[in-house]
């Protein structure tokens, strides 16, 4: 079986583009192509006009990556990894500790806390501190591959309501997986709906919902693949 089935997208300077879809869909693994981690067997992957496989390196420059695992140094603090991130996209310290203090308030963690090994920060402080990691090198193309899973609801909204002021503020263009309905539907200019490798659907939710006669999203991915999502989550959980 294909982990992605002939998936053609196209995702225009400035949208917040959002990948729905059920465990095993295959949003992850497009964001690993996107992001040079896989190679594709076949097809075309173009980020703003450059060839992932012969311009890896300049479109590295150009992206930055989000996933629901993220990787620390956990014995290091939040302020520490974030310096030594910055060092790596060539951003020294003194620039880049005033904008890690700025960022980490907008997504609402306490100054006090940055300099707290990260081991101590529960999850959700983490995953927004790998969200500000993200945003440090100043991206054209931020992926974000699930990024507020096991997030709770405020922090959530905290981490949705920066994706926005993101892509207004700095021109970012945004690729989002995700399987919460809601957030799609908050996010998205645009939204594709991944099912079995394959993307079935594609448009805003509004277009989406009237094309199918539906009254929300969930009806939506209820008529294209013949389940609730967390009844497709639980079925690709149970297989794994």
């Amino acid at each position: 079986m294909r982990a992605i089935d002939g998936v053609s997208l196209r995702v225009d300077r400035g949208e917040i583009y959002g990948l729905l879809g059920a465990n095993g869909s295959g949003k992850s693994t497009l964001i690993r192509v996107f992001s040079t981690l896989l190679t594709a067997d076949a097809g075309e992957v173009r980020v703003f006009g450059l060839d992932v496989r012969a311009d890896e390196l300049a479109v590295k420059r150009l992206i930055n990556r989000v996933s629901v695992e993220a990787s620390f140094f956990k014995k290091l603090s939040a302020m520490e990894n974030l310096v030594y991130a910055g060092r790596l996209y060539g951003v020294g310290p003194e620039a880049s500790r005033p904008r890690i203090h700025a960022i980490l308030r907008r997504l609402g963690i306490d100054s006090g806390r940055v300099h707290e090994p990260l081991e101590k920060l529960s999850r959700g402080m983490q995953q927004k501190i790998a969200i500000a990691r993200a945003f440090l090198s100043a991206p054209m193309l931020l992926l974000l591959d699930e990024p507020t899973t096991g997030l709770d609801i405020r922090s959530k909204r905290e981490v949705q309501t920066f994706v926005r002021d993101l892509r207004d503020e700095h021109d970012a263009t945004i690729l989002l997986t995700t399987h919460d309905l809601d957030e799609a539907s908050r996010l998205a200019d645009r939204i594709g709906i991944l099912h079995g490798g394959r993307l079935v659907a594609e448009g805003a939710s509004e277009e989406l919902t009237a094309r199918h006669g539906a009254a929300s999203l969930e009806d939506v991915f209820m008529a294209l693949t013949g389940r609730h999502i967390d009844e497709a989550d639980e079925r690709g959980e149970a297989e794994t």
